[in-house]
């Protein structure tokens, strides 16, 4: 088998909402190829949606960061040669494989169960109402992003963990920074270590005072260590804002620039789970890996992947894939099925917080165009910064106007 070989990963996307063209045109011709990695490691790259779940739900594939070759050219030259230096810290459980990962995301795990989540629906519908109340106070335009898509998840994700909303500004900026790709490895590591002390400060302030949030429902069990607690606190923190406010600002985007699609939501209001699973499908906000590394030889899709290869996969191009998604993939429709993409991952690092975003979405995009039926954008399109230059994908910000 002739094997399709890319020197590096493409990333520049020619229209705001699609995969680059060249990721698109790799998936057609082979759906598991090869990929330079950034140490010069001959990888993989993998396109196909069956292939991606395949990968994500083997136990044969490792998530540590100390067993992955380098893709982010960012890092080269700056990680620790000594590979057990590059271990994840305690309690960071999404880098981390069983049975670390598995003891740590038990002790988590009954905080999202999707009757849990449900039973917040009104409480967040109070926050989403409150928010669009903020926004109605400006002038008949605003900045969705700063006013509307990230507040909305950074209020309910601080609330739940007990954070003081006012505090925000002791994890936002550096939370932007650990994800920008022009941040040095060493200012990455700088914002981390910022984030991780105001997360230790909340740790032991928890445990003095514990209140009705997760962080002190997760110290009250006496299981995991100081350290452990407030790194997994970190994570849900990052993970609970980040990914949901770029959902909510390049899903607005998205509708406004598809209004045959918009129309469908604002008249069928039934469709509006299934539309935040084709917004999901459709955006594929994690457009940079994920990683994996072989543990042992593995064949998929008849490579065989050996013991030491590290695996990236294409989840923007597996949830375009045609074998899945029948019916022109590459359209938005938010009748379509959409369940059963990857957008969340797969396996046992899917994400943990999945059926809060999905509420936070229902909620925010279907309250949103009804209180501003008229919204639109207030700039040419082209003039939306896209999240190009971020590790999650969305706008910067999303100018838009209203009738006031």
């Amino acid at each position: 088998m002739t094997e399709l070989i890319s020197d590096e990963l493409p990333t520049k996307r020619q229209t705001p909402f699609d995969p680059p063209a060249e990721v698109t045109a790799i998936r057609e011709q082979a759906r598991v190829s090869r990929l330079k990695f950034a140490d010069g490691h001959l990888g993989w790259l993998v396109t196909g949606h069956h292939q991606v779940r395949e990968i994500l739900g083997s136990p044969k594939f490792s998530n540590r960061p100390e067993n992955h070759h380098l893709l982010d050219l960012r890092f080269q030259g700056d990680l620790p040669e000594d590979k057990d230096k590059r271990k994840a810290e305690p309690g960071m459980f999404l880098s981390q494989d069983p049975p670390d990962h598995t003891r740590l995301r038990k002790m988590l795990q009954g905080q999202f169960t999707v009757r849990r989540m449900n039973q917040l629906s009104e409480w967040i519908g109070q926050i989403v109402d409150d928010q669009l109340a903020h926004l109605r106070t400006f002038d008949g335009k605003a900045d969705l992003v700063k006013e509307f898509a990230m507040p909305v998840p950074s209020l309910v994700i601080c609330a739940l963990l007990g954070v003081g909303y006012e505090e925000k500004s002791r994890f936002q900026d550096d939370t932007a920074k650990m994800l920008s790709l022009d941040t040095s490895f060493k200012e990455s590591m700088e914002a981390f270590g910022r984030i991780q002390e105001f997360m230790r400060e909340l740790v032991a302030r928890k445990k003095e005072n514990p209140g009705d949030d997760m962080i002190s429902d997760l110290i009250a069990t006496g299981e995991p260590t100081d350290q452990e607690a407030s790194n997994m606190a970190l994570l849900l923190l990052i993970a609970g804002h980040e990914t949901t406010a770029n959902m909510l600002g390049l899903g607005t985007f998205t509708l406004l620039q598809h209004p045959d699609q918009l129309k469908i939501l604002r008249d069928e209001p039934d469709v509006i789970d299934n539309a935040v699973e084709e917004l999901m499908r459709y955006l594929s906000i994690i457009h940079l890996g994920p990683t994996r590394t072989a543990l042992e030889d593995v064949e998929i899709e008849g490579h065989l992947i050996r013991a030491g290869d590290s695996v990236v996969m294409h989840v923007p191009a597996a949830n375009r894939d045609p074998e899945k998604f029948p019916g022109n993939p590459e359209e938005l429709d938010l009748r379509r099925p959409a369940s059963g993409h990857v957008a969340f991952g797969h396996g046992i690092h899917q994400c943990l917080g999945q059926q809060l975003a999905r509420i936070e979405m229902r909620i925010g995009f279907a309250k949103l165009f009804e209180e501003f039926p008229d919204l639109r954008l207030d700039v040419a399109p082209e003039e939306v910064p896209l999240r190009t230059d971020m590790g999650i994908y969305g706008v910067h910000s999303l100018p838009v106007a209203w009738s006031s």
